[in-house]
C-alpha cells in the first residue's frame, strides 16, 4: 500500500461516533449548510418506506439535520411510489425531471437527475434496498462535511454479511472494483466499500462530474472526484453493518462488466467494436445463450445542463 494511502487511512477514515450528533448539528448551524437525502428506487416497496420513516423521525423531526428528503422512483411496478410517499418523503419520478432528455434505465442515471429536484448544499445518496436501516448511514456521512471544510466526498464502510456470514465487500467490489482500483488508482486502494451507494458530497463537486449512467457511477464518480478534488478531499465513516437484498450471480456479472467499462473509459477513453455481455442459462435446448449491452453511456456533468445553470442563476 502507498505511503500515501496509508496516511489517508489515519486521518480521513472515521466512525460514525467519532462526531455526536450535536456537534454535527452546531457545524450545520454554523455553517447554515443545507442537506439533501436522495433515495433511488426501483420496485422497493418492501423497503423503502422503512427507511424514509427513520430519517424523518431521527433527523428531521427528532433534530433539523435533514432538509429535503426526496424518493426519486426510476419506473417502479409495484408500490414504492405509494409507500415512499406515506412514510413522508417526496417522491419524484424520473422522467418528469428534464424531460426533453429522454431518460434511460440505471441507477447512475437517477442519481444524475436528482440533483435538479435537490437543493441542498450536501447531497446524500441512500440505497432504497437496505434492510434494519439506522440514520447512522446518514448523519455517519454527512458529519464530516459538515464539520470538515476540507472533505467534499464521504463513503460509508460497513460489513456486508452473506447468507450469514461476516463479510467485508460484496462481490463485484472484491472480484472487480477493487483489483481494478488497486492496479490503476491505488491511492483509492484505502477505501473499504468503494461501490457502496451510501455515500455524500457537495454539491459544488457532484454537479461537476459525468455520471455513468449505470452500475459503474460509484466507481466513476470516485476515480474523477480523486483526479478533480485530490485524495484529501475524499473521506469514508463505519456505519456498522449494511443488509440489503442480494443479486442473483448473472446480475453480478452483468454489473462487473459495467463497473469494467467504466473503468476502461477512465484509462484511455477507448472504443470498444461491442460493448456487451453474453451469459448462458438452461433452458429446454441447452445452454442457452443471453447477450447485454454493457452500459456505456455517460451524462454529462450537471453544471453544463442549461436547466441547471437558469436554476442556479434564479
Amino acid at each position: 500500500m502507498l505511503e500515501e494511502v496509508e496516511r489517508w487511512l489515519s486521518t480521513r477514515s472515521w466512525s460514525a461516533a467519532d462526531r455526536p450528533l450535536h456537534r454535527i448539528l452546531a457545524a450545520k448551524q454554523r455553517t447554515g449548510q443545507t442537506v439533501s437525502v436522495v433515495l433511488p428506487a426501483l420496485n422497493e416497496e418492501a423497503t423503502v418506506g422503512d427507511i424514509v420513516a427513520v430519517i424523518r423521525h431521527d433527523l428531521m423531526r427528532q433534530v433539523p439535520l435533514v432538509d429535503e428528503l426526496v424518493v426519486v422512483d426510476s419506473g417502479s411496478t409495484d408500490r414504492t411510489a405509494e409507500v415512499a410517499a406515506a412514510a413522508g418523503a417526496r417522491v419524484v419520478h424520473r422522467d418528469v425531471i428534464l424531460p426533453r432528455l429522454p431518460a434511460v434505465p440505471g441507477k447512475g442515471e437517477v442519481l444524475w437527475r436528482s440533483l435538479l429536484v435537490t437543493r441542498g448544499d450536501i447531497v446524500c445518496f441512500i440505497d432504497a434496498d437496505l434492510r434494519d436501516f439506522s440514520s447512522d448511514f446518514v448523519s455517519g456521512i454527512v458529519g464530516p462535511l459538515l464539520t470538515d471544510p476540507d472533505v467534499d466526498l464521504v463513503k460509508a464502510m460497513y460489513d456486508r454479511p452473506l447468507s450469514g456470514a461476516a463479510g467485508q465487500g460484496g462481490r463485484v467490489t472484491e472480484l472487480m472494483a477493487r483489483p481494478l482500483l488497486n492496479m490503476h488508482w491505488p491511492q483509492l486502494a484505502g477505501f473499504v466499500q468503494p461501490l457502496g451507494g451510501e455515500y455524500a458530497a457537495r454539491r459544488s463537486l457532484l454537479e461537476q462530474l459525468p455520471f455513468p449512467v449505470g452500475y459503474g457511477v460509484e466507481l466513476g464518480m470516485l476515480v474523477d472526484a480523486l483526479h478533480l478534488a485530490g485524495l484529501d478531499a475524499l473521506a469514508q465513516v463505519d456505519v456498522g453493518v449494511r443488509k440489503h437484498r442480494h443479486q442473483d450471480g448473472q446480475a453480478l456479472g452483468r454489473m462487473a462488466a459495467a463497473i469494467y467499462r467504466t473503468a476502461q473509459l477512465r484509462l484511455a477513453r477507448g472504443h470498444l467494436i461491442r460493448p456487451s455481455l453474453t451469459q448462458f442459462e438452461r433452458g429446454q435446448d441447452g445452454f442457452e445463450p443471453r447477450t447485454y449491452s454493457v452500459d456505456t453511456e455517460e451524462r454529462p456533468p450537471m453544471v453544463d445542463i442549461a436547466e441547471y445553470q437558469a436554476r442556479k442563476a434564479a
